[in-house]
């Protein structure tokens, strides 16, 4: 993050389970989201009311929200792949 001169304002612990509940929670705040499972990249419209696919893309197997979660703006990125980063990070 420090190499794009992205500056993070909180850092949760991966010791606090965020679940389904903080997944819709963080989309009511987004306009789109980017889900990142290994080289699959998925767009989905985010909003008040998400679409049962794009809270279930959020999260892992586990049920719980997948890392790294990051709320950029109105855009909300779950999940890690270098070229989304580079796209939307710089």
């Amino acid at each position: 993050m420090a190499d794009n001169d992205v500056s993070i304002k909180e850092q949760i612990p991966a010791s606090k389970k965020l679940a389904e509940k903080d997944a819709r929670e963080l989309m009511k705040s987004a306009s789109k989201l980017h889900v990142a499972k290994g080289k699959k990249l998925s767009e989905f419209k985010a909003g008040a009311r998400p679409h049962a696919e794009a809270v279930a893309a959020m999260l892992g197997p586990t049920g719980n929200l997948r890392a790294p979660t990051i709320v950029l703006g109105k855009t909300l990125i779950v999940g890690f792949n270098e070229e989304l980063f580079t796209k939307l990070l710089g």
